[in-house]
């Protein structure tokens, strides 16, 4: 008997852990501007995250990370390739579905493994700007867009405030439950990355100001950013907004749940099909 109910703990643990992050999130999201999500919205991403989390995290990332590498898709010329960015301790095999698109429809991508895991998201900028290289390198005729989970929007935009140069060199920066201004659960977190996502850290505000600086009320013209009224990660839900961007809301999925969800990658895709035509040139902003 005991025993039972030790593997139903096991088994169910991650179910009960998201339950309660989304009661807080439910509360804290009150005075948000975002959508209010009602109790079916809340149950349903509830679920769809109690069967999605345990494939990412126990299946794809630590044993079919490796499955489908980083190569040049023969298929469609010119076409623009994806750079996937993944988010906060996870790996390439996060983007696994991602990448199954792609190969079927012929079109290059690169992805990458944020390291040092609990660093600072500083020192992802030099991972992601190899991978720009090689992006551009498989695909020279069109700009590759950055498509990024999570922490991953944040490791973007601190490759974006390096050097004005860098917007000209991509066709745009797609985001999926991104903490662009933080998230209340990073008031908790004790690693250096985790720290700079906490809403108003003198780290998002100078991110913020290194990109006016750059490139003023045109910082975030390039960005499509998803979000959800249900985010039982980063929460409130308008955090993962952007002034000015291609702000997208989808009701009712959770935050790994979301970067599965059809209409984001049907719609995300159609935006790295619509980089095609982007020119080669870079020119100055």
């Amino acid at each position: 008997m005991a025993g039972g109910a030790l593997a139903f703990l096991v088994l169910t643990g991650h179910a009960w852990v998201l339950g309660l992050e989304m009661l807080i999130a439910a509360r804290v999201n009150r005075g948000d501007a975002a959508p209010r999500a009602g109790l079916r919205e809340w149950l349903h991403a509830w679920w769809q995250e109690s069967h999605t989390a345990p494939v990412v995290f126990a299946w794809r990332q630590p044993f079919r990370w490796r499955l489908w590498p980083d190569e040049e898709i023969p298929g469609q010329t010119n076409a623009a390739a994806a750079v996937f960015i993944h988010g906060f301790v996870c790996n390439r095999g996060f983007w696994l579905p991602w990448m199954a698109r792609l190969r079927a429809e012929g079109r290059a991508y690169v992805s990458v493994n944020l390291e040092p895991v609990f660093g600072p998201i500083d020192a992802y900028a030099d991972v992601i700007e190899a991978a720009v290289q090689r992006a551009e390198a498989l695909n020279p005729g069109a700009k590759p867009v950055l498509v990024c989970h999570s922490m991953g929007g944040l490791a973007a935009r601190i490759w974006l405030a390096q050097r004005a140069d860098h917007r000209e060199r991509i066709g745009g920066v797609i985001t999926i439950a991104s903490p662009h201004r933080g998230t209340w659960l990073a008031h908790f977190s004790r690693v250096a990355n985790g720290r700079q996502m906490a809403p108003g850290c003198d780290w998002l505000c100078e991110l913020e100001r290194r990109e006016r600086a750059l490139a003023g009320d045109r910082a975030y013209e390039r960005f499509l950013c998803w979000y959800t009224n249900t985010d039982n990660i980063v929460f409130p839900a308008s955090t993962a907004t952007l002034p000015g961007a291609d702000n997208r809301h989808v009701a009712g999925a959770a935050h790994v749940d979301l970067a599965f969800h059809p209409r984001v990658m049907d719609e995300s895709l159609a935006r790295l099909a619509s980089a095609d035509n982007s020119p080669s040139e870079r020119t100055a902003a």
